[in-house]
């Protein structure tokens, strides 16, 4: 009988020619767990690249100095540590093995993917599963003007913060983009505040209901045949 054993995820033996699907995100929630960081050693940030693409960074401050950012007069972000061998002083967080999702206590990271999207001069941080329309969105920034030494500071929604990944007691080299909402009210209340809810939800009549007339001759739609006029047909 062919066995598969699992010793890096700790799971006992089962039961003998028991069947058993686990989603990546269950694994990761058992795997994985986190803890609040102190949220100022962080800049959320977005580096501009070719004419119109962005990519994510999170930087954080390890040592009181040298600056590894610094805010620009024209509202962008100088990235200092570029100047400098910031071993031991800062850190970066450049993709996905750097950073990742948690929303309430799972793990997203093998669902869920961070992207950034610009629209005039806003910018959005925003979450998305392809299987799943609403987006959230996890932090907001402002173009003041495009330059590709100038980073955009990202500010984190409400409700979102910056964790440490744990795996048992041992803190490891990766933060979460954390919410502690559960996934599905959160969608929920990230789709109403879009206004994507289905039409007629809250009891309002959807716009093909509201396109009916209300009455006809005092009598009430579907109350009984309504007259309709006849036009004659002339050659």
């Amino acid at each position: 009988m062919q066995r598969t054993y699992l010793p890096w995820l700790g799971l006992t033996a089962l039961a003998a020619g028991a069947s058993v699907s686990l989603r990546p995100q269950v694994l990761a929630a058992d795997l994985f767990t986190s803890q609040p960081l102190d949220q100022s050693r962080f800049a959320v940030l977005a580096k501009p690249v070719g004419r119109s693409d962005w990519n994510l960074l999170v930087l954080e401050q390890l040592a009181p100095l040298p600056r590894c950012w610094d805010s620009r007069a024209d509202g962008l972000v100088d990235p200092a540590l570029n100047r400098f061998d910031y071993t031991g002083i800062c850190s970066r967080y450049l993709d996905s093995n750097g950073y990742s999702l948690r929303v309430g206590q799972n793990d997203l990271g093998g669902s869920y993917r961070l992207r950034l999207q610009q629209q005039g001069t806003s910018l959005q941080l925003l979450a998305m599963n392809p299987n799943e329309p609403t987006e959230l969105v996890v932090g907001k920034g402002r173009v003041s003007r495009r330059d590709r030494d100038g980073f955009v500071a990202l500010q984190l929604e409400p409700g979102w913060e910056l964790q440490r990944r744990l795996y048992g007691q041992q803190a490891l080299s990766h933060v979460y983009f954390a919410n502690a909402t559960p996934l599905a009210r959160l969608l929920a209340s990230t789709a109403q505040a879009a206004g994507s809810a289905p039409a007629g939800a809250s009891g309002s009549p959807s716009p093909a209901q509201a396109s009916l007339p209300a009455a006809q001759g005092g009598r009430s739609v579907g109350a009984g045949p309504i007259a309709l006029q006849v036009i004659p047909f002339r050659e």
